[in-house]
């Protein structure tokens, strides 16, 4: 099938990489000429495992290309993806600008019927706008079509090939028929497709990923509760997760959730709650615990250093709002930055993939090291944000030597408590006791 994709971000870039390994003809549209360009020399502009392997290989084989042209991306496909970004507005709203502006300059340029589908998360109704804004501009026969991503970033790749489901929502059998045979490669082992109204598959995007912000929040405030009361959340975790009505997927606290989809989709689905005078009071919640949560280090550190962090040196394992990402937006560990910026300390960063990133952001308001043991060299402290594989095991005796003293604050829980008290480090962790030396 010629499938174009309007958008190389981190969901159209994996949506048209994978859909080319299956055989289909695929054009990703970007307006950002340089980028393009990039793309088109073999350049991946995002790191995402496994991807760049698909990448190159469809590159290679004439079944993934790259324009600036939206007209030719037109011309080209039959199923034309939407995959454009939908930022939190100030109201904390869905910004549809680009989508509805793309739905717009599509109209104009529609010339025969086209599949149009919403694959970047947007509020319930916008299928309807986007169908208004292309039925403004042409009498040309379209369907749109809800088709919502479900890819963690990490694991975006093995997702999109080996679905836990697909959901479709539409009302036209003409378009739902060419959707079915698109990603019936994809459902061989005979995982759902799904067949729903447009509203209900945008809601179904909105509110999964609510869900589990819902459920990694409520284990952080369990956490928090099991220092007060001197419980342990490993325990606490492990008998909860044997439930099968819980599951033990999304039950590890930490210092709060961060990325491009759980903090705007939860504020964006609470926002249009509030729009149809429906308010949802655990959203609220959620929202605020996660904000407090991505802080709940620093009154820590502030109490061991007397509250005076000025002149003082800190080492940051992890930028990235989770490991296997170079993604950085609302990234727990940013939250920290700032706060220990304001307080005048030195901050040494490691990150194996989101250096890049955040030197954009701080620009040389921070140190930036070549490993995590460089980070950690006459540091007063480490703190850890980002659950890195590579962060789990350290030479706890090298880590020790570099710092000024052996003193870890960890955001994800990384160490054994009894392992971390037998190597002789001050260990302050989430809703476990202290550890001191």
């Amino acid at each position: 099938m010629k499938i174009s994709v309007i958008g190389t971000g981190y969901v159209g870039l994996v949506t048209g990489t994978c859909l080319a390994e299956t055989g289909n003809d695929v054009l990703c549209i970007d307006i950002d000429e340089k980028k393009v360009n990039k793309m088109m020399k073999g350049e991946v502009p995002i790191y995402e495992p496994h991807l760049d392997v698909l990448f190159h290989r469809n590159i290679k084989a004439n079944r993934l290309n790259f324009s600036t042209s939206l007209e030719e991306g037109l011309e080209h496909g039959d199923i034309i993806f939407l995959a454009l970004p939908t930022p939190e507005d100030e109201d904390g709203s869905a910004d549809l600008s680009y989508v509805l502006g793309c739905a717009s300059h599509i109209g104009k340029l529609l010339k025969n019927y086209k599949v149009i589908v919403d694959k970047s998360t947007v509020p319930v109704g916008t299928s309807k706008k986007v169908a208004q804004a292309i039925a403004n501009q042409t009498d040309v026969e379209f369907d749109v079509v809800s088709n919502p991503e479900f890819l963690r970033e990490g694991f975006a790749v093995d997702d999109f090939l080996k679905p836990e489901r697909i959901v479709i929502g539409s009302s036209s059998e003409k378009a739902i028929e060419l959707m079915e045979k698109l990603y019936k490669p994809f459902v061989r082992s005979g995982n759902p497709v799904i067949i729903m109204d447009e509203k209900s598959a945008e809601l179904t995007k909105y509110a999964a990923n609510s869900f589990l912000a819902t459920k990694i929040t409520f284990m952080n405030e369990i956490a928090n509760f099991c220092e007060k009361v001197g419980a342990d959340v490993d325990k606490v975790r492990a008998g909860m997760g044997t439930d099968s009505r819980i599951g033990k997927r999304f039950l590890f606290p930490g210092i709060g959730y961060g990325g491009s989809c759980f903090p705007k989709d939860v504020k964006a689905l609470y926002k249009s709650g509030k729009d149809s005078g429906y308010e949802f009071d655990i959203l609220n919640a959620v929202i605020k615990v996660n904000d407090i949560q991505k802080k709940i280090l620093i009154p820590r550190i502030e109490a061991y250093f007397n509250n005076n962090l000025k002149g003082k040196t800190f080492a940051i394992w992890g930028l990235a709002f989770k490991p296997e990402t170079d993604d950085i937006r609302e990234a727990p560990a940013l939250y920290i930055i700032d706060e220990l910026l304001k307080k005048e300390a030195n901050i040494k960063v490691f990150d194996p993939e989101a250096m890049e990133n955040v030197k954009h952001k701080y620009k040389n308001q921070l140190i930036y090291t070549k490993n995590m043991y460089e980070a950690s060299k006459n540091a007063d402290a480490l703190i850890i944000c980002t659950e890195w594989s590579l962060f789990r095991t350290p030479d706890f005796e090298k880590l020790r030597s570099n710092l000024n003293k052996p003193i870890i604050f960890d955001g994800r829980n990384l160490y054994d408590l009894e392992d971390i008290q037998k190597e002789g480090f001050y260990y302050s962790s989430i809703g476990r006791k202290t550890i001191e030396p």
